[in-house]
This record gives structure tokens, sequence and C-alpha cells, in this order.
């Protein structure tokens, strides 16, 4: 590898000592990372799976609650895809998909990283570091008190929806293929468990 602008790959802080100031020193085209527990983490390259589940749950989210008004729905939320977000637990992650209410954030949140907490959070399964998601990020996440958390898992074809409470995740519902759901905090939307891996609607 050539020489790039910043510090190099070879030259990275040890995996489990790293800080915010390494993190944001990785040059921009080659950080695939995140900061978990001063860890840095690199993200699984997105399956053919992967990225039809990531477009399935935008695809059935942002038409009713993006913006102040939603399509078929309520609105009231700013609605991304794979943003910086800087955590008050100092983690930065970059979540699959990601959403902030606009009554909570009257403004859509910008910059790199974010550093205004989301109030949603779904993470699609990654088959090679599936315990980031299920596990270290949960945990993670619970600290900071993300309000909402969606696991899409396509190993098993299910979807795990958790709200937060202080002695952790209370899991609302866990739904599979052929099943529909209206699941919270999207409660005005019917979503086809079956959709998020490759189902046509019918």
């Amino acid at each position: 590898m050539g020489p790039r602008v910043g510090r190099t790959m070879d030259r990275m802080p040890s995996r489990h000592s790293a800080t915010l100031e390494d993190f944001l020193a990785i040059p921009e085209e080659l950080r695939f990372h995140e900061l978990l527990a001063a860890e840095l983490v690199e993200k699984a390259t997105p399956s053919g799976e992967h990225g039809g589940a990531q477009s399935s749950v935008v695809g059935a989210v942002l038409p009713a609650y993006q913006r102040r008004k939603g399509v078929g729905g309520p609105g009231g939320w700013w609605i991304a895809t794979e943003v910086e977000v800087l955590l008050p637990t100092g983690d930065l992650v970059r979540p699959d998909v990601l959403g902030w209410r606009r009554e909570t954030s009257a403004e859509r949140p910008v910059g790199t990283p974010v550093r205004v907490r989301s109030d949603w959070i779904c993470e699609i399964v990654s088959p090679s570091n599936a315990n980031t998601d299920t596990v270290k990020k949960l945990r993670i996440y619970h600290q900071a008190q993300v309000p909402h958390y969606w696991i899409v898992d396509p190993r098993d074809l299910t979807l795990t929806v958790m709200r937060w409470q202080e002695a952790g995740y209370l899991a609302l519902l866990r739904a599979e293929r052929g099943e529909t759901v209206s699941p919270e905090p999207f409660s005005e939307i019917s979503l086809a468990i079956g959709t998020l891996f490759g189902d046509d609607v019918d």
C-alpha cells in the first residue's frame, strides 16, 4: 500500500487501546471502522443479503416517517443510513439504519461524526461479526440509552425489536419470515418480515 494522507493502516493503534483521536486519524476512504469500548472494530463487507435487508428496512420506514409529514404515516423523524455517530459513552458507531425524532432533534443531524444520540438504531447481522451486533453493540446502545434497537438477522430470517429499560433492553417481539408486524417505534406500518429477506409483497 502506497503512502496516503494521514495515518496509514500499518501505523494504526492497538485495537484494544484506541481513542477517538485515533479513529478520526484514519483517512476517510479507509475508515470502515467503529470504536467500541476503546477497540477499533472493522465493519464487515456487506453481502447481498445485508444490502437487501438494509434497503428494505429503509423502504418500509422512510416513506411513512421521514420529515414532518410522512406518506401513509405520521412523519416526525429523520431517517439515515451508515452515519458515524459519537455516543455519550464515547463509543463511535456506524449503524446500518438509524433515526432521530424531530421532537428531540428539531434540525437534521449533520457533521462527521454526528454528536446527537439517535432514538432508533437498526443493525443487520453479518455472519462474520454477529457477536458485535448481538452482544457488544447491544450493551453499548443500552449504556448510551438508545431508546429503540432492532436486529435484523439474515441467518435465521428474523427481526428482533427491543425497547430500552434501565435493567436492560426489553424484547418486544421476535418475528420470522411469514409474519407481518407493526414494530415499535413505527407502529403505523405493516412490515412483512419476508420482505427484509427478498420476498415480494403479495
